[in-house]
């Protein structure tokens, strides 16, 4: 039968797979400066803290392992909304896309608000838990009551970034999220050196650039409500509900802190030098992870739109290429990793004994990169698709079955690089392969698809 004239001409395959890769390049290449830019903060922290003293680093990495359990507890704040935002702007509803946003902003002015009184009421008694020596306990004291202020401004950092990622606008984040970098460094060397503030002035200087990320996102996200006639004002019912819909989210985020928390505790039992180390190569890894969580977002944005247009077909061709994405780009972080593995330890640490545990825990990551990347595009995939119940589940499932291996770590006695290098073993290669298989189970089959708006 011959071709009606008014018909639009067939697209090939690999015409297909472009237009995929476009869109999702579209959203993962901003995606990704904005969120290198987000733990160049702590990387500037850890450097300058690093030339203070190793007491000093081990203490900023004692307090930061709270700090990014909180924030990372409530990425859900990002997740969900972009999750949303994308569905409902995919269905044609703009109006509401902009209120699941706005409403989410609010909630994390809310929690962090929480937040802020949990820290410096109870943050010394949290770090002392960790058993750590006085010394270290001081210092991390100290940072972590003065960063406590800026957790309410990096919670709404991540909703009004969930909010324009969800209208498939990655542009805006990342020239925040760069601007705030950029004045961060500058400023907290000024004043832990110039104004000789040690541990103090980088808390300080942090939660100053905070705050004016969270300005200027909020700033933007009143413009936008205004010009689509949406409300500012909270309503405590809407933000409820968005409370309500992300607690899977919440559950799946805390079974990868639980995990994140138990190699800070046992890092903490193998000695100063072996934390100090734990915390560069933390580090590293939220920036790697983060590097690779640009696709991850791509999926969650692009999932998102697709399935509240109902277009299953599209769904899949952005899963398939995510998927090949991913493992590539977990190859060439890896390589990356190898090479810098003999240059990073020195940049960040005058301290001999650091470096060698440093460089043993890099090893590691560097095995765990093409597994990682597999792993964050499936999660944001499913993200992108309402798919939180299953992602707690699983979550909870992949962390029991991590835990014990960091226990293992715990009671050895082992020592020296060796002993950190297990313990990545235990609570980063292990707990990726353990996630790799659990989501690559589900992407096989239809029942998280669930198409319309």
């Amino acid at each position: 039968m011959p071709v009606s004239a008014s018909a639009p001409p067939p697209v090939s395959p690999a015409a297909a797979r472009r237009a995929v890769d476009r869109d999702i390049l579209s959203l993962a290449v901003p995606s990704l400066g904005a969120l290198i830019a987000e733990p160049l903060f702590l990387m500037a922290d850890s450097a300058f803290i690093a030339r203070v003293s190793t007491v000093s680093l081990a203490g900023l990495g004692l307090a930061s392992a709270i700090l990014t359990t909180v924030i990372g507890l409530s990425v859900f704040l990002a997740y969900s909304t972009t999750a949303s935002v994308a569905r409902a702007f995919g269905a044609g509803r703009r109006r509401e896309a902009i209120a699941r946003g706005v409403d989410a902003c609010w909630l994390a002015l809310m929690i962090g608000a929480g937040a802020v009184l949990v820290l410096l009421l109870g943050g010394a008694w949290i770090l002392s838990l960790f058993g750590p020596s006085a010394e270290v306990l001081s210092e991390a004291v100290t940072y972590l009551r003065l960063s406590a202020l800026g957790v309410p401004a990096m919670l709404t950092v991540q909703s009004a970034t969930g909010l324009l990622r969800g209208l498939q606008n990655a542009r805006l984040p990342l020239v925040v999220a760069v601007s705030g970098a950029v004045v961060n460094i500058p400023l907290n060397w000024l004043l832990i050196f110039g104004l000789d503030l040690g541990i103090a002035g980088s808390a300080i200087g942090t939660v100053i650039a905070q705050w004016g990320m969270a300005i200027v996102l909020l700033v933007l996200v009143a413009r936008a409500a205004r010009h689509h006639d949406v409300p500012l004002r909270p309503h405590l019912g809407q933000v409820a509900s968005a409370g309500r819909e992300s607690v899977p989210m919440f559950v799946r985020t805390i079974s990868l802190r639980v995990v994140l928390l138990a190699g800070t505790l046992v890092a903490t039992r193998l000695g100063d030098v072996q934390l100090g180390a734990h915390q560069i190569a933390l580090t590293v890894f939220t920036l790697l992870s983060l590097a690779l969580d640009a696709l991850a977002i791509a999926g969650q944005a692009l999932t998102g739109r697709f399935l509240g247009a109902a277009d299953a077909v599209a769904v899949r061709a952005v899963t398939r290429r995510l998927m090949l994405w991913g493992v590539g780009g977990g190859v060439v972080t890896g390589v990356l990793l190898l090479a810098a593995s003999y240059v990073i330890p020195g940049l960040f640490t005058p301290d001999v004994a650091v470096q060698e545990n440093l460089r043993a825990a890099l090893w590691v990551l560097m095995v765990a990169q093409p597994v990682a990347g597999y792993v964050f595009v499936l999660d944001g995939v499913l993200m992108g698709a309402g798919d939180a119940p299953y992602l707690a589940r699983v979550g909870v499932l992949n962390a029991a079955v991590t835990l014990p291996f960091a226990a293992l770590v715990y009671v050895s006695g082992w020592q020296g690089p060796w002993a950190l290098a297990a313990l990545w073993v235990a609570c980063t290669l292990i707990f990726l392969i353990a996630r790799a298989v659990t989501l690559g189970l589900r992407v096989r089959g239809d029942a998280w698809m669930r198409l319309g708006g």
